[in-house]
């Protein structure tokens, strides 16, 4: 079973995309921000990442460029409220493979999931 974790400081936007990933068949993790997520990263292996931006202690870019700093590869949706051009840009120099903002429909959630995964559709 593929495992995903997110990152997100809202407990309730947490919970929400932990659901619709469950409901999906994946096991998932949560993190409040991009320090717990970070050692949970080096502590577990995750087949995707989907991280916010905007979070306390460690925001979601320094939280990806950081996770690329340690050689970890594996796929990272941004999923957030900013929508602006330069967030997506920043987002993706960070390492980033894609940016989606918020609020995204359920199904296209696990879409982009499963194509970035390698899943068959």
């Amino acid at each position: 079973m593929k495992r995903v974790l997110v990152v997100d400081d809202s407990p309730v936007v947490r919970s929400f995309h932990m659901n619709i990933l469950k409901t999906s068949g994946f096991m998932t993790d949560g993190a409040i921000d991009g320090v717990e997520a970070m050692e949970k990263a080096l502590l577990h292996s995750y087949d995707l990442i989907l991280c916010d931006i905007n979070m306390p202690n460690m925001d979601g870019l320094t939280f990806i460029h950081r996770l690329r700093e340690a050689g970890r590869e594996e796929p990272v949706i941004i999923l957030t409220t900013q929508e602006e051009e330069i967030h997506r840009r920043k987002g993706y120099e960070a390492g980033a493979n894609l940016f989606i903002v918020k609020p995204v429909r359920p199904n296209d959630l696990i879409l982009h999931i499963k194509l970035l995964m390698g899943e068959k559709l």
